[in-house]
């Protein structure tokens, strides 16, 4: 892959992004590069840049680790798509994060769960169930915090469902690393009467899981 190019390959539309991301793992200088295409004007390659990067650190967290302080700018983004970016590469470089960048900051990561935008919130609640299963320590903090969904100002009612839902998934991914798990069964177990179906589902089956 030759550096003048980089940008361009990853602005084409359709261009396949996974392919990019493995290309440049191990060539410090085209992450480098990539990380730049964040600030261009162009939303093809702004918005690419970014799409690469987040499959760089699920995959290759180790070489995107240098570059944390960036993503870590980006949660004050007020770009919206840029700051899911950044909540995203955050939590996959939790498995990595020796210098416990990630536990400084952490008040800062959640503090969208409790509102008011959705999608923002959304992210956050994955990200932190990838952050706790890789920090235990941090497991009853971001436990807490999850709690909050339940009375978390969003749009509507059913924004607060999805979120709700969104939640018992994450608590799935850290449960054992909770130490005081009854306050998490108490709000799974309030969401067998929840108005949305799948919500419902989901913590019917998490009850049985846990119960065993």
């Amino acid at each position: 892959m030759k550096n003048d190019n980089l940008l361009d390959k990853i602005a084409t539309k359709g261009s396949d992004k996974e392919a990019i991301a493995n290309d440049i793992a191990d060539n410090p200088t085209h992450i480098t590069e990539v990380i730049e295409g964040l600030n261009s004007k162009k939303a093809p390659v702004k918005f690419g840049c970014g799409k690469v990067l987040r499959i760089l650190s699920e995959q290759h967290p180790e070489a995107l680790y240098p570059h944390i302080d960036i993503f870590i700018k980006l949660l004050d983004s007020d770009n919206n798509i840029m700051k899911w970016e950044g909540i995203h590469v955050i939590g996959n470089l939790a498995c990595i994060d020796k210098n416990k960048k990630i536990d400084t900051i952490l008040t800062r990561y959640l503090k969208p769960i409790e509102g008011p935008v959705l999608i923002t919130a959304a992210n956050v609640i994955g990200g932190a169930a990838k952050i706790a299963a890789a920090k235990p320590h941090l497991a009853e903090k971001i436990s807490k915090e999850l709690l909050k969904v339940e009375h978390a100002e969003y749009a509507t009612s059913e924004c607060r469902n999805v979120a709700l839902g969104q939640a018992l998934d994450a608590f799935e991914l850290f449960f054992d690393k909770i130490k005081n798990k009854q306050p998490v069964i108490d709000l799974v177990t309030k969401q067998l009467d929840n108005s949305r179906n799948s919500v419902r589902t989901r913590a019917e089956k998490l009850l049985k899981k846990w119960q065993k």
